[in-house]
């Protein structure tokens, strides 16, 4: 099924209105990459203390990064920091890591934004 704009965003609510929270101390919300229209809905529909921007090492996620954290801003939400998922595979044989998605470029973005790295996860198969 391909949904978009009004018909997404009101599926998307539905998530979070139809059903009876009581006293919950965290909602983590797993949102698609990106600023469409689900990053909109959630951002504009829930008050947010904060985000956590997951990415992987792979050149393209991190334009995507950049305009989520973009989108924080724009949308005055702070960023508690960044989980880098997929980072590297560390090979039970030799004990050695691997970075199979390339070289990480979390770090420039890191600096560029004064975010904060929560970790690095590995690959676990």
């Amino acid at each position: 099924v391909l949904w978009r704009g009004p018909i997404l965003g009101n599926v998307v609510k539905q998530f979070y209105t139809d059903v009876i929270w009581k006293d919950i101390d965290y909602l983590f919300v797993d949102m698609p990459p990106g600023t469409g229209d689900v990053a909109i809905t959630v951002y504009q529909s829930l008050k947010l203390d904060g985000i956590i921007i997951v990415t992987s090492p792979q050149d393209l996620v991190s334009m995507i990064v950049e305009k989520a954290v973009k989108m924080a801003d724009l949308m005055q939400v702070p960023i508690i920091g960044v989980v880098e998922n997929y980072s590297y595979f560390h090979c039970p044989d030799n004990g050695k890591d691997y970075q199979i998605f390339g070289e990480s470029h979390i770090e420039e973005i890191l600096q560029k934004y004064g975010l904060l790295l929560l970790n690095r996860l590995p690959i676990d198969p």
